[in-house]
């Protein structure tokens, strides 16, 4: 009898390790830095349950470094690769182009989100944009938006296409669109940049 106790309790403490990992979300992450993109320019998806956890999965799949403080409003990232937080530069992160007010441990994610982890310089107007790169159609043109802290998307004016890292492209438009169209590329990925703003994600 004891020996069958033993084994129900084995068997429901297994099941209640994996019940998490079986309800965590299939999301998409990236993690730009200072100076160029750490992880995951064409957001790849990992298993997460919020914005902390998807990091530290990209970490593992992108053999990265990252560093946690525990603080009263929760866990605080303070350094992702090379560059720790110092003055007015940190880490932050948005959830489908928003940034949550809470700590990246409290949001909880679903099924197709996407996770951007990012290094931003604040000023007085708060911090960078995050660049948002759709592509038209079956066009080899590209659309770039700006997306600020609570998503609302406008016209990244003066975006530059980067293609493969071998050509670039101006984005054309005056008011209500920044688009570029780059001709064929097969096999090179294209993403867009802007003076003050972090680098968008990458799209073939």
């Amino acid at each position: 009898m004891f020996h069958r106790t033993s084994v129900v309790v084995a068997v429901l403490a297994a099941i209640l390790v994996l019940v998490p990992a079986a309800f965590a979300a299939r999301v998409h992450v990236r993690v730009e830095g200072k100076t160029r993109t750490i992880f995951g320019p064409t957001a790849p998806t990992v298993d997460a349950d919020n914005a902390l956890q998807a990091l530290d999965e990209a970490s593992v799949l992108g053999e990265f470094y990252y560093h946690v403080t525990a603080t009263s409003f929760g866990p605080y990232i303070d350094q992702i690769g090379r560059y720790p937080a110092a003055g007015s530069g940190g880490w932050v992160f948005k959830v489908d182009g928003v940034s949550p007010p809470v700590a990246a441990d409290q949001v909880t994610l679903k099924d197709g989100d996407t996770v951007l982890w990012y290094w931003a310089e604040f000023g007085p107007n708060g911090g960078p944009p995050t660049l948002a790169l759709t592509r038209v159609g079956k066009t080899n043109c590209y659309r770039v938006e700006a997306q600020s802290d609570n998503g609302t998307p406008s016209p990244a004016l003066g975006a530059v296409l980067h293609v493969g890292g071998r050509r670039t492209v101006r984005t054309q438009g005056a008011t209500q669109a920044a688009v570029g169209c780059v001709g064929p590329h097969k096999g090179l990925l294209v993403r867009a940049t802007l003076n003050g703003a972090v680098r968008s994600n990458a799209l073939p």
